[in-house]
Formats: structure tokens, sequence, C-alpha cells
């Protein structure tokens, strides 16, 4: 334990007067040349780091992954060049299209019902004294600080099945033997894809704490005076809600929305423990997972990061702009 601790140490100091010495050189360097130059090419010197450290770890690794879709290969080698086989082998895959859809369906609800519960949530909670909201948010924000394979284990418990006539674990089944039902394998109805819809409530589990902290502060930064105008005005407490606060608090309503949307694209902890994307509640994530490390095919694996990348961007694109209208409004 004492040596790892000070591995650490060693690396956090070797890296910081690394950092130092660098950054030194650089401006030392900026300053050999004559005045005109130096101030042209010291900013540019002194964010070249950082612009290498973002071409090295995700430019660099992005251009090959995308370069590697194009290829074929299997455990782990990359081999000929096969252009869009990869692709096309993915688009007429029946259990690859269906993953798509499941992933669609995560995109559709789960962002809408967490920022949706979230907001009631938040608004809840603001109208308690100042102690209880802050247990209730407490307790309500809990769950974020559990991973993801903890939450799934946690809720394997509570669609936890046994046979009928033998006592039930899992709290769905006991509340339906309480009511003369038959236990169920809820895992394994796909029906409506039942069982995609309760995955997806584990990840709304964990993240209504984080939208309802964020949602919380932006409707307390909307100014009383607006309010109460709109009550002088006669406005009921729905109209003044729907027509006054939610809009000034629309920016974080989006921001929320979008940073939990990128989220649900990038599922995999969730689906991987609790089904590992049986009856049909595959994901992308957990498809890139299996085509990698399991079928040892990089090149499809790469493919369907790909896709994720080009699904991913435009939400990208819009949270950019977002940030620029608010900061323009600011």
């Amino acid at each position: 334990m004492v040596e790892k601790l000070g591995l650490a140490l060693g690396a956090v100091v070797v890296g910081v007067v690394g950092a130092v010495a660098l950054f030194w050189l650089l401006n030392k360097a900026c300053e050999l040349l004559p005045r005109k130059w130096e101030n042209r090419l010291k900013p540019y010197a002194l964010i070249l780091p950082a612009f290498a450290v973002i071409g090295i770890f995700l430019l660099y690794p992005a251009v090959e992954t995308v370069m590697s879709s194009f290829r074929k290969g299997s455990y782990g080698r990359l081999g000929r060049w096969v252009g869009f086989d990869n692709y096309r082998h993915l688009f007429t895959d029946p259990d690859f299209i269906n993953t798509l859809i499941n992933n669609v369906l995560w995109i559709i609800v789960a962002p809408a019902l967490i920022v949706a519960m979230g907001l009631g949530v938040a608004v809840l909670v603001d109208k308690l004294n100042a102690r209880g909201e802050k247990i209730a948010k407490s307790i309500i924000f809990l769950p974020m600080a559990i991973s993801m394979v903890g939450a799934s284990t946690i809720w394997n418990l509570v669609f936890a099945w046994k046979p009928e006539g033998q006592p039930q674990i899992g709290l769905f089944n006991q509340i339906v033997v309480w009511f003369g039902g038959v236990p169920q394998t809820w895992l394994q109805i796909d029906t409506f894809r039942f069982n995609t819809f309760l995955l997806m409530m584990v990840y709304v589990w964990t993240q209504v704490g984080y939208s309802m902290v964020l949602l919380s502060s932006a409707l307390k930064a909307v100014p009383e005076d607006t309010i109460e105008a709109g009550r002088i005005d006669g406005a009921t407490e729905g109209k003044i809600f729907f027509r006054i606060i939610l809009p000034q608090a629309w920016p974080t309503v989006i921001t929320v929305f979008i940073t939990v949307l990128i989220g649900v694209m990038k599922v995999f902890d969730i689906v991987y423990a609790m089904t590992n994307g049986n009856y049909t509640t595959n994901v992308l994530g957990n498809a890139f997972y299996g085509a990698l490390f399991k079928a040892g095919d990089p090149g499809t694996a790469s493919a369907i990061v790909v896709i994720l990348i080009i699904a991913i961007i435009p939400v990208l694109i819009y949270q950019v702009r977002q940030f620029r209208i608010q900061e323009a409004n600011s």
C-alpha cells in the first residue's frame, strides 16, 4: 500500500514538474525570437501541449477507428481493406437492426423521463423547509454515487425470480405473489420490448438526482419579481410555472437533456450486467463489446463505434450552439 502511494505521489510530482518545465522552456524559446515574432508565436506555443494531447489521445484514435472500420480482421488483428462490407453486414443483420431500434427507444424515452422527473422532484423538494430539502435531495441524489454495475446488481435483486411456490427474493415478484399472481422472469419479457423499458428504469433511477440538482438551481435562479408580477396579474400557479419559471430555466433544461442524451447513447454497463444483450435488449455499446472482445472482429467493432460517433455529432453541434446562445445572452 505504501509503495503504491509512493508511486502515485511520484507520478504527480513528476507530472507537475514536467509540465512547469515544458512551459518554461516554451516561454524561453519564444523570448529568444524578435519581439514581433515573440508576441505572435507565444500564445500558440503555450497552447501547443494541449493541442498535442488532444491530437494524440482524441483525434488520432478517432481517425484510426474510422480507418479500421473499412478493414476486416480477426482476434485483434486488422487485415485487408474491405470497403463498406462491415457496414453492409451490420445493416443487413436483423440483430443489429434490433439493436438500433433499442438505442432509438433509449434516446426517446430515457432522457425525457429523467428531465421530466428531475424537474417535478425539484419543484416539489424546493417547497420543503431548508432541512427537509437537504435531506430529500441527499436521498434522491444518492443513487448517482453508485456505479452502473452496482445499480444493476441492486435492480437484479428487485427483478429476481424464483419458481412458483418458493420464497421470492425479488421485490416485484413478491408483490405479484401477494396479489395472488404468478412470479415472472421480468428481464426475459420482450413483448413490446418490456424488458428494455425495465432496463431504462435502472438508468433513470441513477440519473434523476443529477437532473434534480441542476434544475433545482435553475428554478431558484428565476427572479422573484417576475413570479410576483404574474401573481399580481392573476395568473394561476400552473401558468406561472409553465409561462414564467420554465421559460427562464429552459437553457438549463436543454443542457441537462443533452448531457443525459449523450450518456444514454453510450449506455453499456446496465445492459451488460443485467441481460448481456439477450432477450432483444442489446444496445450499441454492448454490441461493440461483443464484436471486439467476444467475436474478435475489430473491423465490425470499429464500424459500430463510427455509427455511434455519427449519431452523437449532431447532438454535440446543437449543444455547442446552445452554449454560444447562452453566452451571447448573458
